[in-house]
């Protein structure tokens, strides 16, 4: 489902957006917001109820849509002692408009995140040292901005012994070449960064004696704090092509990374939350 008559303020650069022709700058504009709550599910995995974080500080028809949405969605049923059990778990949706013409959007759910109760001390990966990496020249003098998000594999010395970049996304529109450059730029100096960071690593419980540990980490370079969106408000940005985890077969439906707040460690391998099963339209 989705619905075309919020009106909403894209935050554009006029430079940038003067060097694309305005047919090429349209096709990539994509404006997202993260909308937060608390889902409710029946032992069957149908959803009992849904509450939004903070709805006053939401667009108008913002609430009644996710609302309706998640309404729809059928979970994998949560499994406790032998006996399906009602789930109430922590909820983040990605919303993701684009633009049909200049008064009016198309509304999705690009995906949606859940998690469970939070790890016992000791239980999961924490970051000891996360040295933000160093803003590429290139990048910094166009004025761009974005989100890469990293996904790490730590060994039991608590270092990273290799990273992948699963997804860059951009804040900043230009020409083709030019975001094709930042995104490279941003991906190498996000993965140089990770060369320093040093983490914690489970002592205790089911993952401990694992060889390894995987980590996603979003790496936010940000020239313009305006980019640094509150709740409730729409940001611009152009999605990157989302790259495979070679150490990882995670499938979570309805998952994407660019749903991760920024400045998190978000380890992968241990999933408490409700297994979505119904598919998304803005995936």
């Amino acid at each position: 489902m989705k619905f075309a008559w919020i009106t909403m303020a894209l935050l554009l650069c006029p430079a940038m957006a003067g060097a694309a022709k305005r047919s090429e700058v349209l096709k990539q504009v994509e404006s997202s917001m993260l909308v937060t709550g608390t889902i409710e599910t029946h032992a069957d995995g149908t959803v009992g109820s849904t509450t939004i974080d903070k709805p006053e500080k939401l667009p108008a028809g913002v609430v009644d849509f996710v609302q309706q949405q998640v309404a729809t969605w059928k979970f994998e049923p949560v499994v406790i002692d032998g006996k399906a059990r009602p789930t109430r778990s922590p909820m983040s949706v990605r919303l993701i408009a684009k633009r049909l013409d200049d008064k009016n959007y198309s509304i999705g759910v690009r995906n949606a995140n859940f998690s469970g109760t939070t790890p016992s001390e000791g239980e999961t990966l924490t970051s000891i040292k996360l040295k933000p990496p160093s803003y590429p020249q290139n990048v910094a003098m166009s004025g761009a901005s974005g989100v890469v998000y990293v996904v790490v594999k730590v060994g039991k010395d608590g270092r990273v012994s290799d990273a992948i970049v699963e997804q860059v996304n951009l804040k900043t529109i230009g020409l083709e070449s030019e975001m094709a450059s930042w995104r490279k730029s941003l991906s190498n100096a996000a993965l140089l960064g990770t060369r320093k960071w040093t983490f914690a690593t489970p002592t205790k419980g089911e993952l401990a004696d694992d060889e390894f540990w995987l980590a996603r980490v979003p790496v936010a370079f940000y020239m313009d704090k305006r980019f640094n969106t509150a709740y409730g408000k729409w940001e611009m940005y152009i999605p990157g092509i989302r790259q495979t985890i070679p150490w990882s077969d995670e499938d979570r439906p309805g998952f994407s990374p660019d749903g991760l707040a920024d400045g998190g460690v978000y380890m992968l391998g241990k999933n408490d939350g409700p297994k979505l099963l119904t598919p998304l339209d803005g995936t």
